[in-house]
C-alpha cells in the first residue's frame, strides 16, 4: 500500500513579512515545513509503525526551496519524495489537478493533505483534490485507523465531531490532535540525504490555465486614533459610546 503525503513549505510563523510594489517581499524570511502537513507525516509513519506495509511519499508542488520541506518528511521517515518545480504562481484548484496526476501515476490509496495551507490560510486543496480524484474525504480528521480497506475516522464539525468509514483509496485532511508529530534526530536528517528525491517539470503535468488570477497582494495596517477620553468615569463612559456610535460607527 503507498500513501502520499502533500507537502508545502511557508513562511516561519515568527518571520516578518512585507508587501511592497503590490507583491509580498519575502527577502531574508525563513520558510519552514507546513505545521499541518507535518501532522499528515507523522500519521502516515504511525500507520506504518503499527504494522501496515505502507510506503511513505512525500509530494511537493512549489519553488525550488520547497525541497527543504521534503528533505524533512524524509527525516522525519518518509521513505521518498517527488518535487514539480514550478515559480509560477497556482490556486489550489489548479495545484489540485497537478498534484492528482501524480497520486495517481504513483498508484496511491491514501493521501494526507494539511487540514489548511498556512501561506493561503486557506482549507481548499484537500477537498479539490478529492473532487479530482473522485475519492472520499475527511476534513479536520482527529483520529484514523486502516483495517480492511477501509479508513474509519472521527473529524470535527461546526457542532462537535461525527465518525465515519471511507473506502480506499481516500483523502484525508489533518490538523491538530490527530498526533503530536515527531522531530527528525540526527542520523535521520544524514539519512534523508541520501533518500530519493525526485525532481519534475510543471510542464509534464500540462495544468491548463489557472482558474484564479493573483491581481495584487497588500498587508493591511489600521493605525490607531490615539484619544483620550476624559473626566470621571460616568463622563469617560457616555463620550467613549458617542464616540463609538457616532465617529468610529461600530455601535
Amino acid at each position: 500500500m503507498k500513501a502520499v503525503t502533500i507537502i508545502k513549505q511557508v513562511p516561519d510563523a515568527e518571520a516578518r513579512v512585507r508587501a511592497a510594489g503590490g507583491s509580498v517581499d519575502l527577502a531574508g524570511v525563513t520558510f519552514v515545513i507546513d505545521g499541518m502537513d507535518e501532522y499528515g507525516v507523522e500519521e502516515a509513519i504511525r500507520l506504518r509503525e503499527g504494522g501496515h506495509d505502507l510506503e511513505i511519499v512525500a509530494l511537493a508542488l512549489g519553488p525550488s526551496r520547497s525541497e527543504d520541506a521534503l528533505r524533512t518528511a524524509l527525516a522525519l521517515g518518509a521513505d521518498r519524495a517527488v518535487h514539480i518545480e514550478t515559480d509560477a504562481w497556482l490556486d489550489p484548484l489548479t495545484q489540485a489537478r497537478v498534484l492528482a496526476k501524480v497520486v495517481q501515476a504513483e498508484g496511491a490509496e491514501l493521501v494526507f493533505v494539511g487540514g489548511k495551507q498556512a501561506d493561503w490560510d486557506s482549507a481548499a486543496l484537500g477537498p479539490a483534490l478529492a473532487e479530482v480524484l473522485g475519492w472520499p474525504h475527511s476534513d479536520w480528521t482527529t483520529a484514523l485507523s486502516l483495517a480492511g480497506g477501509i479508513a474509519s475516522v472521527r473529524h470535527d464539525t461546526d457542532g462537535g465531531q461525527e465518525e465515519l468509514t471511507l473506502p480506499l483509496p481516500a483523502v484525508i485532511t489533518t490538523q491538530q490532535g490527530l498526533n503530536e508529530p515527531r522531530y527528525p534526530t540526527l542520523p535521520n536528517i544524514m539519512k534523508a540525504k541520501r533518500k530519493e528525491l525526485a525532481k519534475r517539470d510543471l510542464a509534464e503535468f500540462a495544468p491548463g490555465a489557472a482558474l484564479t488570477e493573483l491581481v495584487s497582494q497588500e498587508i493591511q495596517t489600521q493605525g490607531r486614533r490615539g484619544v483620550i477620553v476624559a473626566g470621571d468615569a460616568a463622563t469617560a463612559a457616555k463620550e467613549l459610546v458617542r464616540l463609538l456610535r457616532d465617529e468610529a460607527k461600530v455601535i
